[in-house]
């Protein structure tokens, strides 16, 4: 299956490479009738204002928006996940255009600068239920965001423990400071991760996407409607999945 990645700015060669040793191929994206080609897209980390600038130089928001409303598999990371979320802070002046439609209030440098990037395990349990492997993930955080607070129909897939000689950022400067951060969410077709999965060798959340794009596809598959009489033969196409070794 072909799953776009946009191609602007960060670390989409990564992502790609990613897929390519589970056995996907991906696609860069850099122009809007690009995106008929894919079936699901990846937003990867990168710097997010330049990346802004240069999707709304391209005239791609509608495109992307469309692309998440009409229900199909898209996984912002780091970036990205700001990119998907409906409400940011921390933003640099005079902000900067979203796409919106994951229900989600993001933090845009949560953790601080770029000196203060980390690596943290995090505990992943739906990933390890539908990929296997160890209990726990190894994820890098760069210049990462964190989401402050989820809609109902969000599911929290992972959050992680302030490390102790981090100086969080957060707005405004007297808030409540909780004691954990929320770092990877689901909701519906949408997947968020505020770390970097496409820099480690562990493919799992590459993985858990390409089944989100397959439940799609079945879902779509089974909404199709017969006219009253008529009759109706499709084959549905075989999906080899990676497994996680």
């Amino acid at each position: 299956m072909a799953v776009g990645v946009l191609a602007l700015q960060g670390s989409f060669n990564e992502h790609i490479a990613a897929l390519r040793r589970i056995g996907a191929r991906g696609v860069e994206i850099r122009k809007a009738e690009q995106l008929q080609n894919v079936t699901s897209l990846i937003i990867p980390g990168g710097e997010s204002t330049t990346m802004a600038k240069l999707a709304e130089l391209n005239n791609l928001f509608p495109a992307l928006r469309e692309f998440v409303k009409m229900g199909k598999p898209v996984w912002g990371t780091c970036a990205g996940l700001i990119f998907l979320a409906d409400r940011a802070t921390g933003q640099k002046i005079g902000g900067q255009e979203l796409i919106g439609g994951l229900d989600c209030t993001v933090h845009r440098n949560f953790f601080g600068s770029q000196i203060q990037s980390f690596e943290a395990e995090l505990l992943v349990p739906e990933i390890v239920v539908k990929e296997g492997g160890p209990p726990s993930f190894r994820a890098v955080f760069i210049r990462a965001p964190a989401i402050l607070e989820v809609g109902p129909e969000v599911e929290v897939l992972a959050d992680v423990s302030y490390p102790s000689d981090k100086n969080v950022s957060q707005e405004p400067e007297d808030a409540e400071v909780p004691k954990k951060a929320i770092v990877a969410v689901r909701q519906r077709n949408i997947l968020a991760t505020a770390f970097h999965p496409e820099l480690t060798a562990d493919t799992r959340w590459h993985s858990y996407f390409l089944k989100m794009t397959a439940e799609v596809d079945n879902e779509a598959s089974s909404s199709i409607i017969i006219p009253y009489g008529g009759h109706q033969s499709y084959e549905q196409p075989k999906i080899d999945l990676p497994v996680y070794q």
